[in-house]
């Protein structure tokens, strides 16, 4: 068998003599190797390979990073180093997980790192939130809530502009108001008498906590509590001249705190006598 001239030919290889043979056999190469080069990256879900569309993409064991320097744009794109949206009117943007552990102190619980950190590195907003037709703008939820629980922990003092603090506590403002005031007033009672020893107006002081027990120029007051912190001062009412004064005894149990008054006259005679009383406690 002979070998034809052209195969023959010394210096030609033999990629050479196979694509010189016909202009299909050149198609077919040419079309595997384009087939070969196009499909590698969409073979696997290896790491390091391109972002894949519509399916999961394959775990990585390093930060994927993407480094922009996009100036700030006044337009409806542009300005940021991503974008994610969806168009649909039921999906959402963006979906972040992860698994941090709780690590910080007993005081200031912190994750070991965050699923989501905004850190604005210059003087500027670290994030913004905006919903642009909606009444409610989001939503924080920390496992089944309750008193244990906390939305969020902040060093700032300051006024939160525009932020209405309705409820505090689990109470109302109003009631946080009530509260204050009867708290106020428990720590100051008093009692106004007559000198017939009928009570006008009272406060701390239980129903029928106002007698008249020993005759002319004495008075028995008993208040709710311990009045032993307290101070207690009396004060004869009326133009003509008088004394008074008053001697508190605590009860065993503390309960109550009974205010004995003696009052004379101007002659330093026993005498009844209209009074106020108060404690400051």
């Amino acid at each position: 068998m002979h070998e034809s001239p052209q195969s023959a030919q010394p210096g030609i290889s033999k990629t050479r003599r196979l694509l010189g043979r016909a202009p299909r056999t050149r198609s077919v190469i040419a079309a595997t190797g384009l087939l070969v080069i196009c499909a590698a990256p969409f073979a696997s879900a290896r790491t390091g390979g391109p972002l894949r569309e519509g399916v999961r993409n394959g775990t990585t064991t390093s930060e994927t990073q993407v480094i922009s320097n996009i100036a700030s744009s006044t337009g409806p794109t542009g300005g940021y180093s991503t974008r994610q949206s969806n168009l649909s009117p039921s999906g959402g943007g963006a979906v972040y997980g992860c698994r941090s552990a709780v690590g910080g102190s007993a005081a200031v619980p912190r994750a070991q790192n965050p699923c989501i950190r905004a850190n604005n590195l210059s003087t500027g907003f670290a994030f913004e939130f905006n919903a642009s037709d909606g009444a409610v703008a989001g939503l924080i939820t920390v496992g089944a809530g309750g008193e244990a629980t906390k939305p969020f922990i902040t060093n700032a003092t300051g006024v939160a502009t525009g932020l209405n603090a309705d409820r505090v506590d689990g109470k109302h403002s109003e009631d946080i108001t009530k509260d204050a005031v009867a708290v106020s007033q428990a720590l100051k009672p008093f009692a106004q008498v007559n000198d017939g020893g009928a009570a006008s107006a009272t406060r701390g002081v239980p129903a029928n906590g106002v007698s008249n027990p020993a005759g002319s120029g004495t008075y028995s007051i008993v208040f709710t509590g311990d009045l032993s912190a307290c101070a207690l001062q009396a004060t004869i009412t009326g133009g003509a001249p008088g004394m008074i004064t008053v001697t508190p005894t605590v009860a065993p149990d503390k309960a109550t705190t009974t205010v004995d008054v003696r009052t004379w006259n101007g002659n330093n005679m026993d005498a009844d006598r209209g009074f106020h009383l108060s404690a400051n406690c």
